[in-house]
């Protein structure tokens, strides 16, 4: 899409300018990350960021505050998973489509080969991972706000670990993190609604 907006003219063109500028600060803060030497965090990132493939890591939560949380946590945990469902859903099958954004060339910029997990085929833009995470965490917090902050700190370290492990730009994961939060926002304020008349009914 960058590449459309810079062949055009006038503001589409200070537009493109626009965000080719914030694509080099992203990938200056991406290298910056890479320089930086973590033996103790790489094979924990590489982990957190390994068990959140595919909503391991929160399904697995979801299943652990379904059993145990009671009525509460069962609808937590329901509302939880619809609004990673759909949040997975609008980036893989929307946004990615559309902002087809190349992944980071890890080799080249030297992230060191202990971080390494496997580079996905998808566009790089925005992070699923960081999506998925923001949303299940944003759904379950509105529920269980004693769990709000401990899912948040844990949806941001998943969000960190793909910029880490080398498989995103910082700029992915925080717009794949205002994605989910915004989709948990959305999907949770509709089942608010609908809650009154089901019960009506």
């Amino acid at each position: 899409m960058a590449g459309r907006l810079s062949a055009a003219r006038g503001p589409w063109r200070r537009l493109a300018a626009g965000l080719h500028q914030i694509g080099e600060v992203d990938r200056a803060v991406y290298e910056a990350i890479a320089s930086v030497n973590t033996p103790a965090l790489d094979s924990p990132v590489r982990r957190l960021s390994h068990v959140a493939d595919h909503s391991v890591l929160w399904l697995g939560i979801a299943g652990g505050i379904a059993l145990t949380g009671g009525p509460a946590g069962r609808r937590a945990a329901v509302r939880g998973l619809l609004a990673l469902g759909t949040t997975s859903a609008l980036v893989n099958v929307g946004v990615k489509s559309v902002w087809a954004r190349r992944r980071p060339d890890r080799a080249g910029a030297g992230v060191p080969g202990k971080r390494h997990v496997t580079m996905p085929s998808s566009a790089s833009f925005p992070s699923g991972h960081s999506a998925s995470a923001f949303a299940f965490a944003g759904a379950i917090g509105r529920d269980l706000p004693l769990l709000a902050l401990g899912l948040h700190l844990l949806a941001g370290a998943v969000a960190y670990s793909r910029i880490h492990t080398g498989v995103h730009y910082p700029g992915d994961t925080v717009i794949g993190a205002i994605i989910g939060a915004s989709t948990a926002h959305t999907v949770t304020g509709i089942l608010d609604r609908r809650a009154p008349a089901l019960r009506l009914s």
